[in-house]
């Protein structure tokens, strides 16, 4: 398709090396292999903590609890004392996240994004069928979020009812010498739908239900059941559906961090939100960042991976170990502090970062249900 001529701007990614003084980054695996943290960290060591565990003399015995302090036998016996009724301290034993789970996909729409579109939505099944079998109470939130909070595209809409128009035409607001004579606007664009579009369609961290555009986009109202901007569990035709919100397109922006931030606002979430219900506070949240050029510098997102995540945190109660981070564009051994969604992706416990020029995508979201897996078995739903 024109991705250069049809979109407003475009990102340069201008990846550079890494200095010396740089901590080298984490190893996940591939396909198959285990995961870098397989349990839940005994105790969190907050946003930017990369540790899986704790000290080893957590939880152990000394073999020394009788006797004197200098180990030798005490031959002194004390009276037992009448302690009353012991208090119920409750159980600490974590609950898990019995099977809920909201999945979150923030995926960019700036050029050349249609193959990883494609790449995503053929991964999907199998990821949400191994989620499936891990869980057999499976509860799911399955919501797309975009990078930018347009719709649609102003000239294709004023082209309507017909979009016949060719590049090299006056009625065409762009052009491009290569693409002469060819179609202006796709001939899918939506006109016989336009007033379903509402304001939720065009706000910062609404869930995608109505991809449209002049480049790749799906151009049709997706069939999303009971009238929400997220799937739930017994979504008809999941898989198809699913791909079709994730057919967001290649004209519009990939500022991830910024969508991310607006995604984990309280009044978005809230009754009358465009989101309604969609973030709980009793499941886990998996967030899949998908892009093929860095949120970075001063054409990015506003705000910093630090602010990013603090959203995140305020949104779950301030559990680092209650999310799962999987990122889609520079893999764990070519990450660069260049990419600011990977280094979001890094402050949370359980994260894996992949090639966004990966073949198949399927090996990553393998390793990120071993993630959610972990993640749940040791989650703790806030009081």
């Amino acid at each position: 398709m024109r991705y250069a001529s049809k979109v407003r701007f475009r990102h340069t990614l201008a990846l550079f090396l890494a200095t010396a003084c740089q901590a080298s980054p984490g190893h996940h695996t591939g396909f198959g292999s285990t995961p870098d943290i397989t349990t839940a960290p005994a105790a969190s060591t907050g946003v930017g903590s990369t540790s899986s565990s704790t000290s080893g003399t957590s939880g152990t015995s000394t073999g020394e609890d009788s006797g004197s302090v200098d180990g030798s036998t005490s031959t002194t016996t004390e009276p037992a004392r009448d302690l009353g009724v012991v208090p119920d301290f409750g159980d600490a034993t974590p609950v898990g996240c019995k099977g809920k789970i909201d999945f979150l996909f923030v995926i960019s729409r700036q050029p050349n994004m249609k193959k990883r579109q494609a790449q995503l939505a053929a991964a999907f099944p199998q990821f949400i069928n191994t989620i499936k079998a891990k869980f057999a109470d499976f509860d799911y939130h399955i919501m797309v979020v975009t990078g930018d909070d347009g719709w649609g595209s102003d000239m294709c809409t004023d082209l309507c009812p017909t979009v016949s128009c060719k590049v090299g035409e006056p009625c065409c607001s762009w052009y491009d010498p290569q693409w002469e004579g060819e179609q202006c606007c796709d001939l899918t664009y939506p006109c016989q739908d336009l007033d379903l579009v509402t304001q939720c369609d065009r706000t910062w961290g609404a869930g995608e239900v109505f991809p449209a555009g002049p480049n790749d986009e799906a151009n049709k109202p997706c069939p999303i059941d009971g009238d929400l901007r997220y799937l739930v569990k017994g979504q008809t035709n999941l898989t198809e559906t699913f791909a079709c919100i994730a057919t967001v397109g290649a004209s519009g922006y990939g500022l991830l961090g910024q969508a991310l931030t607006a995604t984990m606002k309280k009044n978005i979430n809230d009754p009358g939100g465009c989101n309604n219900g969609f973030l709980r506070k009793d499941a886990l949240l998996m967030v899949t960042f998908i892009a093929n050029t860095a949120d970075y510098g001063f054409t990015g997102s506003e705000g910093t991976p630090d602010a990013w995540a603090k959203a995140v945190l305020d949104a779950k109660h301030d559990d680092d170990r209650s999310v799962v981070m999987l990122s889609i564009l520079l893999s764990d051994n070519k990450w660069e502090p260049i990419d600011r969604i990977g280094a979001l992706a890094k402050m949370f416990p359980y994260h894996h970062l992949e090639d966004y020029d990966a073949l198949d995508y399927g090996p990553a979201f393998v390793t990120a249900t071993g993630l959610v897996e972990s993640a749940c078995a040791g989650f703790m739903p806030p009081g």
